[in-house]
């Protein structure tokens, strides 16, 4: 009789039966592997031309380092580092030519979008020990490297990158726009939510960077001067061009005090959301497209004259809604004495909206966070993730010519301002 018995491995506790996993596993060993031996031969042969006295290579691959493990998003991954040899021992250690892989840094032990996957699970209520747990169907049963004595010290040395950062020089530093706002966070241990304050520059490239980042007392004019004269003291001499912010007042006083030459600009999607709040629900997508109209206009003249229709046309029932809006006109358009190329970025504070979208919509209180120190930490290293990821200004051509003083009318360079320069 023929025996068709099947018999199949138990299945053990803690381990994940994933085929497309290992298959994806095992090509990204083999495609790393690949990568590193590029990267270690590029190195070599940029100093092919060097040569000893007795005419070998002078710079030559030296074999790899031990294995160890790099734990990944698809779980961890055996690497050896590639080892280059600088084969001159007539020049001091200092002028030896020294291999350094942009790939592998020498001791990491966790890829980067791990290390930024981390605090957000931190932040979703992960406590350190049950960090393990939460990651053995990404990364396996074993989870080296991920004890809770490992995230201790990782949240450690999240402290120290902040400290680092917030006495970062700024001599060399300019920022043509800023934005700013107060993002309110709660640990489940205060009694009450603390305001981090943040402020996002646009460098003269187009780039954006996180500038200032610090716990405040609400969003008080006293807070931000702190903010603000730490940076100036830092080394940021140059005021910027333009702010973008709420109606918060107790930035924009501060910011008169500081930097006294930056102009104002209202956030349209605040200020949208403000007036909207003095209509009924019933009306407010009518009033949201008049608004937008104002917003959206192509010249100051016709956003003034969209103003006026507006007034005209709600004055006399919802005055309120109305006064909202009008109290801030040079505030809101400020934007039309700007590159018509960077108007979508100036009309809103998205940039930092955007950035903490992740923050409020995951989670109304830091819940993982006992305190407001460690929910600080928690945001900020989120922050610095998510930057690197920004994208740059729209129109980067013009930020020289903005910097050099050219004036711009309804986005537009004035030629008279141009060839008085050129004279």
């Amino acid at each position: 009789m023929k025996d068709d018995t099947t018999i199949s491995p138990l299945h053990q506790p803690g381990s994940i039966l994933d085929p497309l996993t290992e298959i994806a596993r095992d090509g990204a060993r083999q495609m790393l592997a690949a990568a590193l031996k590029a990267e270690a031969a590029s190195f070599v042969a940029q100093y092919a031309e060097e040569r000893l006295p007795d005419g070998r290579q002078r710079v030559v691959r030296h074999g790899t380092g031990p294995e160890r493990m790099m734990q990944t998003g698809i779980g961890p991954i055996p690497v050896q580092r590639q080892k280059v040899r600088d084969r001159a021992t007539d020049v001091p250690v200092g002028k030896r030519f020294r291999f350094t892989s942009n790939i592998l840094p020498k001791w990491a032990r966790r890829s980067r979008s791990l290390d930024a996957l981390l605090p957000v699970l931190y932040l979703r209520g992960i406590s350190t020990g049950d960090f393990e747990e939460a990651l053995t169907a990404l990364l396996g049963k074993d989870a080296p490297n991920l004890s809770p004595g490992v995230i201790s010290r990782l949240t450690a040395s999240w402290q120290e990158d902040y400290d680092r950062w917030q006495r970062r020089d700024l001599t060399a530093r300019r920022y043509v726009y800023i934005w700013a706002d107060g993002v309110y966070l709660q640990a489940r241990m205060e009694p009450q939510a603390e305001c981090m304050l943040v402020i996002i520059g646009a460098t003269p490239e187009g780039r954006k960077e996180l500038l200032g980042f610090q716990v405040g007392v609400r969003e008080s004019a006293q807070s931000w001067r702190e903010l603000l004269v730490d940076l100036k003291a830092r080394g940021l001499a140059v005021p910027p061009e333009l702010a973008v912010g709420d109606g918060a007042l107790g930035f924009w006083k501060a910011l008169d005090e500081v930097f006294p030459g930056t102009r104002h600009q209202r956030c349209w999607v605040h200020k949208i959301a403000n007036v909207l709040n003095h209509f009924p629900k019933s009306m407010q997508p009518a009033v949201t497209a008049d608004l937008r109209e104002i917003s959206h206009a192509e010249t100051r003249a016709a956003a003034l004259a969209a103003i006026e229709t507006f007034r005209e046309k709600y004055a006399a029932k919802y005055e309120r809604g109305v006064a909202c809006l009008t109290k801030d006109t040079e505030a809101l358009l400020a934007f039309y004495d700007f590159p018509a190329e960077h108007w979508d970025h100036l009309r809103t504070s998205n940039p930092i909206e955007s950035v903490f979208a992740t923050v409020r919509h995951r989670t109304v209180r830091t819940k993982g966070a006992l305190s407001q120190k460690t929910a600080k930490l928690m945001v900020f290293t989120l922050v610095k993730a998510a930057s690197t990821k920004w994208r740059k200004l729209n129109g980067t051509n013009q930020l020289p010519r903005l910097i050099e003083g050219v004036k711009f009318t309804d986005g537009v360079a004035q030629p008279d301002a141009t060839q008085s320069r050129a004279a």
